[in-house]
């Protein structure tokens, strides 16, 4: 399996105060830092490798998860250094460990999908990089892909239509080459990326069926709490 570049290292600002002292990937989820929850999910999906790309209060991060023995997964850690970098600026950072091919998740986000299905799509389409998207039609947040006959059409985090039912699920996997362009050390966001592999029609898509967790608002938090003991009372 690719390894997993998880992206650790933002603000949190519609969670502050709280992020204030504590970064998102380590906000408690019954009774565990999320990104434990998170960590334990890969390894189940036959993932072994993870790179955990930080900024805000990252030290703290690396300090409670280490290098993965807990997890029997292999952790390493890219700083952004001492200005953040978005996104797409802290994986052109991390490239140096992540080698030529790798997943991407927004590390706010927990995803149930088959990501060995995602990987054979992936190396099936030829192309740099495949983005997995969901049929939202609004539910659990705003939709913003447009996706037709098994490719993505639009895809505006921005600007949001009526003929946008799905939504960007959190999960893509990439080349290398997607991020060559990227000045270092600079800050960029990876949805300009996907903007602009879509345009070069260079962007595979997959529709996956699993909805998603994300910790990404209060809301979200209490969801994903409620979410792992029903999962947890049904393993009983």
């Amino acid at each position: 399996m690719f390894p997993v570049a998880v992206l650790a290292g933002g603000l949190a600002k519609r969670l502050q105060p709280l992020t204030e002292t504590v970064p998102k990937a380590l906000i408690d989820i019954d009774g565990e830092p999320f990104l434990a929850h998170d960590l334990r999910l890969l390894r189940a999906h036959g993932i072994e490798k993870v790179i955990i790309c930080v900024g805000h209060l990252g030290e703290m991060i690396r300090e409670k998860i280490g290098g993965g023995e807990e997890f029997k997964l292999e952790i390493q850690y890219s700083f952004d250094g001492p200005n953040l970098l978005g996104t797409a600026g802290a994986i052109k950072k991390a490239l140096p460990l992540l080698g030529d091919t790798f997943f991407i998740l927004y590390g706010d986000s927990y995803l149930e999908c088959d990501y060995r299905e995602v990987q054979s799509v992936f190396e099936a389409s030829g192309k740099p990089a495949l983005m997995t998207v969901y049929r939202n039609d609004g539910l659990w947040d705003r939709s913003n892909v447009e996706y037709k006959d098994g490719a993505v059409c639009v895809y505006d985090k921005q600007r949001q239509t009526s003929t946008m039912r799905h939504i960007d699920y959190g999960l893509g996997v990439f080349r290398r080459s997607a991020f060559e362009k990227i000045p270092d050390n600079q800050a960029y966001d990876l949805a300009a990326v996907y903007q602009e592999l879509l345009a070069s029609r260079e962007l595979a898509a997959l529709e996956v069926r699993h909805r998603f967790y994300e910790i990404g608002s209060f809301e979200g938090i209490e969801e994903m709490r409620r979410h792992l003991r029903s999962r947890s009372a049904r393993v009983r």
